[in-house]
């Protein structure tokens, strides 16, 4: 159970505090460490995977705990920002992004249920909506000048459209066996 990936995804949960901390320390230089630590998260979330298919170490647990983890770091990261930056132009996409995961992550749930969890598989437009969405997250935590911001927030924006028309799409794909009555 206790293999690279799955340490790498423990760790990823780990870090979650440590972000927290770094994020809200009064300090001029926690920015670039909370960035930095979401940053490595980030990266350990694209090594485990990467590992686990390498090295054939995939487990029942892995496959469990890496979403997890994901999703509450990304969640936590846009809970802060959303209270550092105390705005609608942050506030709205934190709450598409988060909702978007509770409804994917429910239809896949549901989708196993029923044997259809191919239908509702990672996606290529996910891989790209989540490179978007690290990136955006990433600037908008370390906030290292205005540009950067502006580009974050463009970045942002994208990666909130693009995780709106993945929904879509996995609503789509696992809508015939949604919509299948039991008579």
């Amino acid at each position: 159970m206790w293999n690279i990936p799955n340490t790498l995804t423990a760790f990823r949960l780990i870090l979650i505090p440590i972000f927290i901390v770094f994020f809200f320390i009064p300090a001029k230089w926690s920015f670039f460490w909370a960035a930095f630590i979401f940053w490595l998260a980030s990266v350990t979330d694209m090594l485990d995977g990467y590992l686990a298919r390498k090295l054939e170490q995939s487990t029942p647990f892995g496959a469990f705990l890496d979403p997890v983890a994901d999703k509450v770091m990304v969640s936590v990261a846009l809970i802060a920002l959303t209270q550092h930056y105390q705005s609608l132009y942050i506030t709205i996409p934190t709450i598409i992004i988060i909702g978007r995961e509770i409804i994917v992550s429910a239809l896949r749930e549901w989708m196993a249920e029923v044997g259809e969890r191919a239908n509702v598989a990672v996606s290529q437009l996910g891989k790209i909506k989540t490179a978007a969405q690290m990136l955006a997250i990433i600037g908008l935590i370390w906030q290292y000048d205005s540009q950067m911001i502006t580009l974050s927030f463009v970045l942002f924006y994208i990666a909130t459209i693009l995780t709106f028309i993945s929904m879509v799409q996995y609503l789509v794909a696992g809508w015939g066996a949604l919509s299948q009555s039991n008579n």
